[in-house]
């Protein structure tokens, strides 16, 4: 058995007295008490010596091996005579009105920062989840002030009666700022407007979703709006991909197969790929003119995303829309659309480094998260638990 000190040093805890140590297989109880000593009235500040009464209280601390750890505390109430008022003293290890140590407290809120649930944090301490839950009530964030550089999108939380959460990030810092219960244009607007020094903010990154980009026109009059290349590249890419799946439904079982088996030949760049891979996508091409079309548009904007400068890309794009309008294929009528409409915004993101790559990857985290809780009802919740977990 272990003496005494090396019991109190094990467990942290200073300035107690150990009764007597009862240890089971699957628990270890360990009866402690403190020394008396003068305390504060919390009514009248009047120091007070006098004992009133005592009470045992079971406190749980951190687990040792695989065993849980009681401290059975016997709590001291003092009298103050000067004002009548009864009140127990105070400990270092103790959190006023908490059957938990410090210890265990401080570790939960630092578990909630890991992909755990709250129930498998609750089982770790032998506590309920709704203990867990109340203890990170306690931890608030809140964004004062807007950077220079912001990222804005959405994801899907199901949370507070809502579909889709929205997420506003700094690509600049890589870091997250807030989550907003909705993506709605009107709670948006009321959500930027509380910020003073709107003007100070430069560029916004966001995908090609109008909503967007009327509030930061609107709120934002002094930014640069950048369309995260990710959203205007795909639009080439998936444009290729429906012209492939048109013309193969033609071909035999055993053709349509090669082509969908082999569709990341088409989207590969043409110059990395090796002889053997450059002989099978010269002979896919040459099955159907509309897809040796598409090909070409797809390797035409590969030379636009190569582009270091607004100046250079502006031609480079004018003429794909050019040659995409003369092409004139259907599957290729909406990146076209989307091209004209967001011309400026694209070609601000070959001026500038930032991306929504950092928010993308962000949320990929959000479902990770929400998948091990099984989801969060509670909005407020949810979000200080993304705001913990990416701080």
């Amino acid at each position: 058995m272990l003496s005494d000190n090396n019991i109190i040093n094990l467990l942290g805890i200073k300035d107690v007295l150990i009764s007597s140590v009862k240890d089971s297989s699957t628990d270890i109880y360990i009866e402690i008490k403190t020394e008396p000593k003068l305390s504060v009235c919390p009514c009248c500040n009047h120091q007070s010596k006098y004992v009133y009464d005592y009470r045992m209280q079971k406190i749980k601390d951190l687990p040792f091996g695989n065993k849980f750890i009681y401290l059975l505390l016997k709590k001291r109430r003092y009298i103050c005579y000067h004002c009548g008022k009864r009140f127990y003293e105070k400990y270092s290890f103790l959190p006023r009105y908490h059957r938990i140590t410090q210890r265990v407290f401080e570790n939960i809120i630092r578990l909630m920062r890991e992909n755990l649930s709250m129930k498998s944090i609750a089982k770790m301490y032998n506590i309920s989840a709704n203990t867990v839950s109340r203890i990170f009530d306690i931890v608030q964030y809140r964004l004062n002030k807007l950077p220079r550089v912001i990222a804005i999108d959405e994801f899907k939380g199901n949370s507070g009666n809502e579909k889709y959460q929205a997420i506003l990030t700094n690509p600049e810092k890589k870091k997250v700022l807030d989550i907003m219960p909705t993506r709605e244009k009107t709670h948006l607007i009321d959500y930027f407007k509380q910020f003073s020094g709107r003007e100070h903010v430069e560029l916004v990154v966001m995908d090609m979703w109008e909503p967007y980009y009327d509030i930061c026109k609107w709120l934002f009059p002094k930014a640069k709006i950048i369309i995260d290349k990710y959203h205007y590249i795909r639009q080439v890419y998936w444009a290729l991909d429906r012209v492939r799946k048109r013309i193969q439904k033609s071909f035999i079982a055993q053709k349509r197969k090669y082509f969908k088996h082999s569709k990341k030949l088409l989207f590969a760049q043409y110059d990395k790929l090796d002889d053997e891979n450059k002989q099978a996508v010269r002979i896919m091409l040459s099955q159907h003119e509309d897809l040796y079309n598409a090909w070409q548009l797809k390797e035409l904007f590969t030379e636009f995303r190569k582009c270091s400068n607004s100046k250079d890309g502006r031609k480079i794009l004018r003429n794909w829309i050019l040659s995409a309008q003369e092409i004139n294929l259907p599957e290729f009528n909406d990146c076209i659309k989307a091209f004209c409409n967001w011309s400026t915004q694209i070609l601000n993101s070959l001026d500038y480094p930032y991306t929504n790559g950092f928010t993308e990857g962000t949320n990929n985290k959000i479902k990770v998260l929400k998948r091990n809780a099984y989801g969060y009802r509670n909005f407020e919740r949810f979000r200080n638990r993304i705001l913990h977990c990416c701080a």
